[in-house]
Formats: C-alpha cells, structure tokens, sequence
C-alpha cells in the first residue's frame, strides 16, 4: 500500500467507494438488464431456498428426511450441472442461454404452484422432487450467466464497481425475499406455494427485462484501453466445450484456487445451514409463528451496510488474508447457538431471537470481509472466452457443500432438532422439553450448532497453516486500493 493510501481517512475511502461507481456510467444497457435480473432472481432464488424444506413438510406432508432427500436431489444436479452449465454458455453465448433458462424456469415454477394448490394430486411430494430435479440445470446456468454477463459487460477499470453493485443487488434481493416469506406467511396467512407463485411473477418481469435490456453480448471495452487489449477482448476464439475444460484443467492456478476454495467450504456450508436447518430449528424452538423471514433478512442487509463501513478494513489487508480470517469470523457465528438457551435469558423464544442475531452479525462481518473478492478475483483470472467455464468450475466446491448437507440436514434435525422428541414413552414438543430442562446438552439443538462450529473454523486454521503452498508463486498486493494477485 502506497504512503498516500495508507493515510486516507475512514471516510475518505468510503467517499472513494461511491465515487467508484461513476465508471459504470460507461456501461451500457446490457449490463443494468443483467442487475434486473440478477436483483429479481435473487429475491425468489433466496425466499425459495429458505421455505423448500419448511414446503416439502408443511404443505406436501414430506418427513424431515425425506425433505432433505429431495433437496439433495435438487443440491446434487445442480453440482453435476455446474460441471458444464459454464461451457453451455460459452458456446451458446449469453443471449440464447438466458432466454432458454428463463423461459424452463417460469414452466417449472408453475408447476410446482399448481403441485402446491392441488391436494388431490397423488404422489405430490416425489413430483415435486422432481420438479426440483428439473430446476437445477437452469439454476446452474443461471450462476454461470451472471458471471460472465458480469464480466463482459464492465471494461477493465469498471469492473470492480460492476461485482462490487451485482452484489449489492444480489443481497438486495435476498433480504426482499426474506420479507417475501414473513409476507405470505405471517402477513397474508398464505401457504408456502405462494412463494412459487411469486417465482413465476419474477420469471415473467426477467424474461421482458432480457428481451428489451440484453440485446447484445460483445465484450465492453473502456477508452484508455490499448489495441492490444481490444484485439484480446472482442477476437474471442469459440471454443467447443471439451477444449474449453481440457484448457482450464491445464491452469496451475485455477488449481490452488480450487483447494483454498475447498477448505473453506466449512465456513461456506453456514450458508446451506441458514436454508436447510435454521428455519425448522427456529420454528421448533421459537413457535410456529417464528419470523424466519426477518431473521434471514439480518444477513443480507447487514451485508449491504458492511460493504460501506468495512471498506477501510478490506483495504487493509491482502486477498489472501481477507478469505481467510475473514472466513474464521464466518464461522464463529455458529458458536452463539452452541450455548445452552438459559445462559441468555428465562425465555425461550427470546434467548433464541438472541442467538439468531448474534449468529447473522457474526456471519455478515465476516462474509463482508473475504466474500466479494473472491468472486472478483475467481473472474479476473479466467481468459478470455472461457469465463463461464472457469467460474462455473470454481463454483462446484461451493454446492458440494450444498449437496453434503442436504443429504444430512433432515437426520441432524431428527437427531437434534425434531419437532416432538420422547421422553419416557410420551412425546413432546421440542420446545417443551428443553423448557423443563429433560434433555441433556447432547441432546439439544445446541450440540449439533457446536459440532458444525468447530468443522467450519477447522478448514480456515488450516488454510492459514498451508498460506505458504497456496499462494506459492503468487504474490498478493494491494495497489490503488485493490487486492490483486500477480
């Protein structure tokens, strides 16, 4: 860091943040189609991942395993898709992958409302399974459009303002989905089907925002921009998507940013967590009428305020140092629910609220610390013309991680967080129980928040252990206020 940055003020830095978004007045309309969609997407996408398993029990009578199962189903495509969603749309190109994954998105929403409003249709629960199974190659392809849009729609100099504002909007979107659910559930006293229904309502709005914004997909290129770098950038050689990977897997780097990535999928999977196994849990030991909504909200409007107060610390250190340290405050979130209930207050329902909140702030700080440029910097390494294929790849450990806990999510509730648990041959509501104290820790909710604790933090120490390998050959330098790697 330079003597000059080095003596900028808190608010000098801030002040520089917005005025960095002045450059995106180069981009064109391309760019802002991609932020309405991406905004619209995004307050479905999140609303859904927190009610699927609440619907699949509440609405569809699935078992809390069984709901698991079913998301795994969903979680696990969406894996094995990610493998190829980037090459998809590299070789068709953003245009027809967009069109194609919105349009099989507002069918198969439709049919889930239509699974979701109809009782007398046998079998809804593995239908719906399904029709989940159906979404996740579009879901995948969704990611991989984001990010190459992203990219080819900002130059050089603005693209760090341009995933800087995409995730903005994406947390923008996630908190009015949080909103979404307390709405249609505590508001209106809907079924959980209408978050579908408001998933096709943002599929129709995203399909009229790609017919009239994105009509173009050529590489922007900012004005100081050399003839060298313009050749690079717009002469994009397509590729078929076998070259495409067999490149990509040739790339040292992209190969030690894959193992950083993987080891700290523990702190990544708290995000899995939030939409598998803290709605039940909370409406288990809170009531029925627990704002699950509003709790999810915490996250993504802290993040957006985060982005703002923590820019003199995110200044301050490597990227290197930010994934990693900021990943141990990740994972520290999941300590506040470890506690046993009694230790923050005499009622229930309100020491839980606390240890809610505690977690999301806990988890917003560090998400705001290492999360952004990690998927600033995953897309500045990718050559040209291979953007999807390199962030898609990248993206695969991250929804491992989804698969993982699907899988389990229903047998940790059952183990630690069931609805009725029995004592003595009679069973009882959770909550009950632990009101009168007749389980022991190991048997509450608590254990399982503590175990899944100490896996998260595990991964970050060691990553801090191996810094010397992974970032071997690489040195990670902050210039003009960014992180970069050379």
């Amino acid at each position: 860091m330079s003597e000059t940055a080095a003596k900028q003020s808190a608010k000098e830095m801030i002040l520089g943040y917005f005025r960095d978004f002045n450059v995106l007045k180069e981009t064109k309309a391309e760019y802002w189609g991609i932020q309405v969609i991406n905004f619209l997407d995004c307050t479905f996408y999140f609303a859904m991942l927190t009610i699927a398993s609440v619907f699949l029990s509440e609405d569809l009578g699935l078992s809390d395993q069984s709901a698991g199962y079913a998301i795994t189903v969903f979680t696990t495509t969406t894996t094995i898709c990610l493998f190829f969603s980037g090459m998809i749309t590299d070789w068709l190109g953003i245009k027809r992958s967009m069109y194609l994954t919105l349009s099989s998105l507002l069918v198969l929403r439709l049919a889930m409302v239509v699974i979701g409003l109809m009782p007398a249709i046998p079998h809804r629960g593995i239908i719906a399974t399904a029709l989940f199974f159906l979404m996740a190659p579009f879901m995948a392809s969704i990611q991989t459009i984001f990010q190459s849009a992203n990219k080819r729609f900002t130059s050089k100099r603005s693209r760090s303002a341009g995933f800087n504002l995409w995730y903005l909007f994406m947390n923008i979107g996630a908190a009015l989905g949080g909103f979404l659910i307390d709405l249609v559930r505590k508001i209106l006293h809907l079924p959980n089907t209408h978050i579908f229904t408001a998933g096709v309502i943002c599929a129709l709005l995203c399909i009229v925002a790609s017919l009239l914004l994105v009509r173009n997909e050529k590489q922007l290129l900012g004005p100081n921009e050399t003839e060298e770098e313009k050749t690079t950038e717009v002469e994009v050689k397509r590729k078929n998507p076998i070259q495409i990977a067999i490149e990509v897997v040739r790339e040292k780097a992209f190969w030690r940013l894959l193992v950083l990535i993987a080891l700290l999928l523990g702190t990544r999977a708290v995000f899995t967590y939030i939409y598998l196994l803290m709605p039940k849990y909370w409406l288990r030991v809170i009531g029925p009428d627990a704002a699950i909504g509003t709790l999810n909200m915490i996250n993504p409007i802290g993040i957006v305020i985060g982005l703002i107060l923590f820019i003199p610390l995110t200044n301050k250190f490597n990227i290197f140092s930010m994934l990693v340290y900021g990943s141990m405050v990740s994972a520290i979130s999941l300590f506040p629910m470890a506690l046993p209930w009694q230790y923050l207050g005499s009622d229930i329902a309100n020491a839980h609220y606390l240890m809610a909140i505690l977690c999301m702030i806990f988890l917003t700080i560090g998400e705001v610390i290492w999360s952004p440029k990690l998927s600033e910097y995953t897309a500045a390494i990718a050559p040209p013309g291979q953007e999807g294929t390199y962030l898609g790849l990248t993206m695969v450990p991250w929804f491992l991680a989804k698969t993982v806990v699907s899988v389990l999510s229903g047998h940790m509730l059952v183990r630690w967080s069931p609805e009725k648990v029995d004592i003595q041959g009679t069973l009882m509501p959770l909550q009950d129980a632990m009101k009168q104290n007749l389980l022991d820790y190991w048997h509450t909710p608590a254990a399982m928040w503590l175990i899944l604790g100490l896996f998260a933090i595990g991964g970050s120490i060691l990553a801090a252990l191996l810094r010397g390998w992974l970032t071997q050959g690489a040195r990670w330098n902050i210039q003009d206020g960014d992180a970069k790697l050379h």
